[in-house]
């Protein structure tokens, strides 16, 4: 008789501390998935500001641009291949 009153007794404190438990988890769950949300739209800003950042790059590195801000605002020219010297240094006792 004892112990069917002190199994109930353990079964009685064990439902309260499971549902506690049960909340508790679900409180972490609910701040875990609220942080992680952040997260993934400050990394979808990152993102972003990195796809900017490749086309201004890719824009400000077109070889038609560097040629044009040499040309027109630098006066530089296009030199031929008859208009460049190759010199050829050699080590001592090398041919």
């Amino acid at each position: 008789m004892m112990k069917r009153y002190l199994l109930v007794y353990v079964v009685a404190l064990t439902v309260p501390v499971m549902l506690a438990l049960v909340s508790w988890q679900s409180s972490r769950y609910m701040d875990l998935e609220q942080k992680t949300s952040a997260l993934e739209s400050e990394q979808e800003e990152w993102v972003e500001g990195n796809n900017r950042l490749i086309a201004f790059i890719a824009i400000h590195s077109s070889s038609e641009r560097i040629e044009r801000i040499a040309r027109d605002q630098l006066g530089l020219s296009r030199i031929g291949p008859e208009d460049v010297l190759q010199i050829k240094i050699t080590g001592e006792g090398e041919p």
